[in-house]
């Protein structure tokens, strides 16, 4: 078990203490769908005492993975090596599922990962092309029909895609960004109205993109247009927004998960480096920004590591399984 700086007190639960018994793992299947986070207020360190780590949750694009898309082999032992301690390890990322083939030869224990920024739980035990959801979070559509209309009016020139379970359609005008071919090609208005052909299938996210507009500029703007109908963020370094369900965040759902293991957020150690891992890591007990982070995540972040091609999530999980020894 790996042990960090424990937060002043506050930071733990009613009594300060925190067991050291590690429940069953379980599914995350009985979430509150679009459940909120309760805030977490970062409180001062203290060297007096230490909280144990029992989860380390990663984004995987410009975090765990390296620019070329590779898991190192550095960064697969201290994966590997933290499992072995009893730690577990939850990718948090905004790609769909279909895209998670690239870490399924490194998930261990129970083998689930959160994807689409928080909108689905997925069991990637089956390994590439058979993931099981084992949860999803959707973006109802009149909210996602809203936020369409809304950043239309606030941001013309904007289009569209949609990001389903197993889909992925877009408009005509929305450029080829991804690694697929849509399925089908249509106005979003069309590609969310309740009578649609993929009416049947969840929502998990729309794609906004602004051929124009400064990437943060664009993220403030839809928020204060689109309110409180659906959660915006950004991962990408162009003006691409991402549009999930109210309160569907990799937060939200990270806490979820941790609530059905009984792991509070002081236990977990979480690393990100775009604006969607924000709330992650202002959520988690400790919490560090990547080398090559959006100054966002630096002010957000507890900590700072080494950039993502010089494996700087490794780097941290090294250092904690040795002061753990």
């Amino acid at each position: 078990m790996i042990r960090v700086d424990e937060r002043a007190a506050g930071a733990a639960g009613d009594d300060g203490n925190h067991s050291d018994v590690r429940g069953p793992a379980r599914p995350c299947g009985h979430m509150r769908d679009n459940g909120r986070v309760t805030s977490a207020t970062r409180q001062p360190e203290t060297q007096a005492a230490a909280t144990p780590v029992r989860l380390i949750a990663t984004d995987l694009d410009g975090t765990l993975l390296r620019d070329d898309k590779s898991v190192s082999p550095r960064t697969v032992a201290a994966l590997a090596a933290a499992e072995e301690a009893g730690v577990e390890v939850f990718f948090v990322t905004g790609r769909p599922a279909r895209w998670m083939d690239v870490v399924s030869d490194h998930v261990h224990g129970h083998g689930l990962a959160i994807c689409g920024n928080g909108a689905a739980v997925v069991d990637l035990h089956g390994g590439p092309g058979a993931h099981r959801f084992v949860k999803v979070r959707e973006l109802p559509r009149k909210n996602a029909l809203d936020a369409v209309r809304l950043l239309r009016d606030a941001a013309p020139g904007t289009v569209y895609a949609v990001e389903q379970t197993f889909g992925f359609n877009q408009e005509p005008a929305y450029p080829k960004l991804h690694m697929e071919v849509p399925d089908i090609l249509a106005p979003a208005e069309d590609l969310l109205a309740p009578d649609s052909h993929t009416a049947g299938e969840p929502v998990l996210k729309i794609l906004a993109y602004h051929p124009d507009l400064d990437p943060d500029a664009f993220l403030t703007l839809a928020r204060i247009a689109i309110g409180d109908r659906a959660n915006v963020t950004r991962s990408s370094p162009s003006a691409l927004l991402e549009i999930s369900g109210p309160g569907v965040s990799k937060a939200s759902t990270l806490a979820l998960c941790c609530a059905e293991r009984g792991i509070s957020h002081e236990e977990v150690v979480a690393f990100g480096d775009m604006p969607n891992d924000v709330e992650m890591l202002t959520w988690a007990g400790r919490s560090y920004a990547m080398g090559n982070a959006h100054a966002d995540v630096i002010a957000a972040a507890s900590g700072r590591t080494v950039a993502n091609n010089d494996d700087g999530v490794a780097v941290v999980i090294e250092r904690l399984l040795d002061e753990s020894r």
